[in-house]
Parts: C-alpha cells; structure tokens; sequence
C-alpha cells in the first residue's frame, strides 16, 4: 500500500528541510578563500567531469554560456583554471583546473569532512546505520 499524498508532502517538507540545514552547515566549513558558490561548483564540475569548453561546463552547471565566462575568467584570474586550445577544434577553448585549484578543493573537502566525521561520531551505532542505509537512496535522489 503506499502512502497518502499528505504523508509523502510532508516527508518531502521535512526532508528538504534537514538537507537543506545540513548542506547550510557544510557551507559554514568553508576556509575563508574568496570564492563564491558558483566558482566552487565550477572547480567542482571540471574536478568531477575532466577539462571540458565552457559550454560543456555552463550545461553541467545549468547556467548560461555569459554566466559561466564571467565565473571562468574570475577563476583564471584567480589561478585557479587555464585555458588551452582544443586539439580537435582549433576554434574551441579547453578549461581546466590548475593545482592550486586542486589543493583549494582537497583542503575544503577535508574540512568539511572533518566536521561531519565527527558530528557522526556523537551518534550512536544504530543512527550510523540508518543513515549508512539511507544513503542509496539519497544518492538516487540526487542524480534524478
């Protein structure tokens, strides 16, 4: 039997509201680098996805090509991508990232991780569990 619309209204009201405070929480781990949200998404895409033209990149971001030149012009001026010509189009542009870019990433990954590790280390055994359970489904939830 599943569950009545108002059930699953209010699951989806409660849920988002935890993932929400928590990816708020995460954020506040963040080193003081000068980077904003959409930079770090970038950096993150081409960590993820390899060097790609810009706009594979504003595709995966879902911004527009303007949006992502501007995010990618601040992030060379930062050093933190370069640009080299595309070797199967001379008329494209490949971006990707540097190693101080690299570092930027790691570090912040690290202390977020820090953070959470030892948020989960207050729990008790069974709530690791559950959530080491939930996690698939969380998963599917983020990539639909």
């Amino acid at each position: 039997m599943s569950p009545s619309p108002a059930v699953t209204a209010d699951l989806a009201h409660d849920l988002r509201l935890a993932v929400m405070r928590l990816a708020r929480r995460a954020r506040q781990q963040r080193g003081d680098h000068g980077l904003g949200l959409g930079q770090l998404s970038a950096l993150a895409a081409l960590d993820r996805h390899g060097p790609m033209t810009a706009g594979a990149l504003a595709a995966h971001e879902q911004v527009r090509p303007p949006s992502i030149t501007r995010t990618l012009a601040a992030l060379a001026e930062g050093g933190y991508v370069e640009r080299t010509a595309d070797p199967h189009d001379g008329r494209q542009v490949v971006v990707s990232l540097t190693d101080a870019a690299r570092t930027l990433l790691r570090e912040d990954r690290r202390r977020r991780d820090e953070w959470l590790a030892a948020l989960l280390l207050d729990l008790d055994a069974d709530d690791r569990a559950r959530l080491r359970a939930a996690l698939p489904v969380l998963e599917v939830l983020a990539d639909s």
